[in-house]
């Protein structure tokens, strides 16, 4: 069995909009919402014991080499936003998807998606499918779901 043929991760976060995120109208600088992502995408990545330190580790590097984000409604100072995470491909990049919600309304904020693909540490070469230690990882979680 492949961990195509069971559920992808995903998982929420939230949030509260610091002030240093805001522009004099108390709206979120549309840049910060990268590092939101980024947030989430990490908790993604410790739920299937994949962390950037343990891709190191093992050997490859998972640089971002596409993202996307489309705008629906601004997030404002101390609103708390519920960031998704939802893993949509892995057997030869990388990819998420996102949903960023007003954490109590869950009008939708933000959609976005990234892409990473492995590269090697030693060769600097991209990888065309994924190092089987990413299988590994994601098979092990989904047998915890069961």
């Amino acid at each position: 069995m492949t961990p195509n043929d069971r559920p992808l991760p995903r998982c929420e976060i939230e949030l509260e909009i610091p002030f240093h995120d805001v522009d004099m109208m108390r709206v979120v600088w549309h840049g910060h919402y990268v590092r939101y992502l980024e947030i989430a995408r990490c908790a993604l990545l410790d739920m299937l014991d994949f962390n950037y330190l343990q891709m190191c580790e093992a050997g490859h590097a998972w640089p971002v080499i596409d993202m996307r984000l489309r705008y629906a409604a601004p997030a404002t100072f101390t609103q708390t936003i519920a960031i998704e995470a939802r893993l949509t491909e892995w057997e030869h990049r990388l990819k998420i998807d996102y949903t960023i919600r007003d954490a109590q309304t869950r009008q939708r904020l933000n959609r976005a998606w990234t892409v990473q693909v492995a590269v090697g540490i030693e060769d600097q070469e991209m990888r065309l499918v994924s190092p089987p230690v990413l299988e590994q990882r994601l098979l092990a979680w989904q047998e915890q779901q069961t």
